[in-house]
């Protein structure tokens, strides 16, 4: 799978580099109870952590709302996933499992402190380019409403936007029928490149634990 970050991005974010991890032939499920189980607690644990701290206290966070401003998107209005998920935990409105592989995204996007996407590899089609949207470029999110992504970071592949560090697309969506996928790790630019290529690894072994298969994985910087 051909993917590659635009020159435009790599000049407003310099250093941005992201995790890519292609998975064949898993299973997806509901979650082991183990999954379940790591999930609640470093949810219960980042909330006694919250009432201490306050959100930009987080390098992770601090970090994607800066890089969300440098490409155009105000980040007190569209906020980076990761953020989101953080704020829900504040508010002890803790995230319930969903499915296997939607459960350890959830769990290495709060660990990591960075947005996570997880896509149908099934469903994408053609070169993937990570780049900054246009006024044309939105789809249907997770989130049920049509979300644009003009000036906002995007992956695409042949048929549009289907991926952002925002809010990921209702087309391709992660199910327990998918046996292809593709993660994106969208790293913090100032993560060093050996650092950057053990988080990746931990995630992807952690992963094909969880739901057999194989994977590969690779950093693809600006």
């Amino acid at each position: 799978m051909e993917i590659n970050i635009s020159a435009d991005l790599s000049n407003k974010i310099p250093g941005f580099k992201v995790g890519i991890i292609t998975y064949d032939n898993i299973e997806v499920g509901p979650s082991p109870q183990m999954v379940k189980g790591r999930l609640q607690l470093f949810q219960e644990a980042l909330f006694f952590d919250l009432e201490e701290k306050e959100l930009s206290d987080f390098s992770g966070i601090k970090e994607w709302r800066a890089i969300f401003k440098a490409t155009g998107t105000n980040p007190s209005r569209y906020r980076p996933s990761v953020e989101a998920l953080y704020r829900r935990v504040k508010k002890q409105n803790y995230l319930a499992p969903i499915h296997s592989a939607i459960d350890l995204n959830t769990f290495f996007s709060l660990l990591y402190e960075v947005p996570i996407g997880i896509y149908d590899a099934d469903k994408l089609a053609g070169k993937i380019s990570i780049k900054i949207g246009e006024s044309a470029d939105g789809y249907v999110g997770l989130n049920g409403r049509l979300n644009s992504l003009d000036n906002m970071i995007a992956s695409a592949d042949h048929e549009g936007p289907f991926g952002s560090p925002y809010v990921d697309s209702e087309r391709t969506k992660v199910t327990e029928e998918t046996k292809r996928a593709l993660q994106i790790i969208y790293l913090q630019p100032k993560t060093p490149i050996e650092e950057a290529r053990q988080l990746t690894k931990s995630l992807m072994d952690m992963f094909l634990e969880i739901h057999g298969g194989e994977g590969t994985y690779s950093i693809i910087e600006g």
